[in-house]
């Protein structure tokens, strides 16, 4: 059916992050071709001759761009409720950023008195996922969250970055908004200076956010004076290691370790294996000197005893370490026999001392 836009009640407009490529190319393809696809509709309650937008905004409003007077129109015979639920879960065109469904989420709790066991079921969700993603909307500031609609922050900078430093500080969290929408800062440059800010002191923290622009001319010329080639790739490479690891030890802190059960823990626990064996691998392929170390001491003994370095590879003590006495490296050889990798912040392994391979009287020549 035909529909002229007075007739459309637009309250689910504001879920939607404007993105302004997509909204060019569609303009263009309605100028063209005209409208091909309806908007989807459900009767207003109580007023039989208005529509409740359920999907077609930017439909809507390249139409209204190109001074159309109608819009063509699908109508759902259920309620408001159930046909935004619908549409949410037929959405499958496009990934929803958490801050899109903490949106959804708490319109539908204002809206419809939904809590958070309903939410949970109706969309086949947990509480706690749901309770996180509320949370997301309640912690940042309402004037952000426009300009995320609007497409002057990317949801994905607003909820990796500016989330987090508004539950420590809301006035850092609207300074750092403006920055970011001033300087269209993707992902990769929102973080930077995110990370300079949350490493940095109360005085620099407030330096960063005063010039950014410095920041961000200091960033640059770091860059151009970074080493090029495999080797620079590799310490990208390894950084990205550090980061994917930070954020699943994040992930452990944040959920209850009752969560996993024995496969999971089992498939876990393999996974840090194969990772601390390949960083093992890179470690030896960056320092190969340290094999000079260890063979010597293994033909100087029996041949049957196995090499240093071809044990576990877990995290290795120091000389200073062994030369403490049998007792503390006894509870070491007994941790690493478990198979449980030790909890480290970074995730990576320390490099590999040489002397740790020295011969320790009453020690085993096994690798530690």
């Amino acid at each position: 059916m035909q529909l002229e836009f007075h007739q459309l009640e637009r309250r689910w407009e504001h879920l939607r992050v404007r993105h302004l490529a997509r909204q060019r190319r569609l303009l263009a393809s309605l100028a063209e071709v005209g409208q091909q696809t309806p908007i989807v509709v459900v009767v207003a309650e109580g007023q039989a001759d208005r529509y409740v937008v359920i999907d077609g905004y930017k439909r809507i409003v390249a139409l209204e761009q190109l001074g159309r007077d109608t819009v063509e129109a699908v109508v759902w015979p259920m309620s408001e409720a159930a046909a935004v639920l619908l549409d949410r879960s037929l959405r499958l065109s496009e990934h929803e950023t958490a801050l899109e469904v903490g949106w959804l989420l708490r319109e539908l709790e204002q809206h419809f008195g939904y809590g958070l066991e309903e939410l949970a079921r109706r969309l086949d969700r947990s509480v706690s996922w749901v309770s996180r993603r509320l949370a997301l909307v309640e912690v940042l500031p309402e004037a952000i969250q426009q300009q995320v609609r609007e497409g002057k922050i990317l949801a994905q900078v607003a909820l990796k970055f500016l989330v987090p430093v508004a539950r420590q500080s809301l006035e850092d969290c609207q300074r750092m908004a403006a920055i970011f929408a001033q300087h269209h800062c993707d992902t990769r440059e929102a973080g930077k200076l995110y990370g300079a800010w949350r490493q940095g002191s109360p005085a620099i923290r407030k330096r960063i956010l005063d010039a950014p622009e410095l920041f961000f001319k200091a960033q640059r010329q770091a860059e151009e004076k970074a080493p090029a080639g495999s080797g620079a790739e590799l310490l990208r490479d390894l950084e990205m290691v550090v980061a994917i690891v930070n954020r699943a030890q994040r992930r452990l802190t944040g959920a209850s370790t009752t969560e996993l059960d024995d496969q999971q823990s089992k498939a876990a626990r393999h996974q840090i294996e194969r990772i601390q064996k390949q960083l093992h691998r890179i470690d030896e392929e960056i320092l190969p000197e340290k094999k000079t170390h260890v063979e010597p001491s293994a033909t100087h003994h029996d041949s049957g005893t196995e090499h240093a370095g071809s044990g576990q590879t877990g995290d290795r003590a120091g000389a200073g370490d062994l030369a403490r006495g049998s007792t503390q490296s006894a509870a070491i050889q007994l941790d690493r026999a478990t198979g449980t990798a030790p909890h480290r912040e970074g995730g990576a392994l320390p490099a590999t001392d040489p002397g740790a391979f020295r011969q320790v009287p009453g020690e085993s020549r096994a690798s530690p």
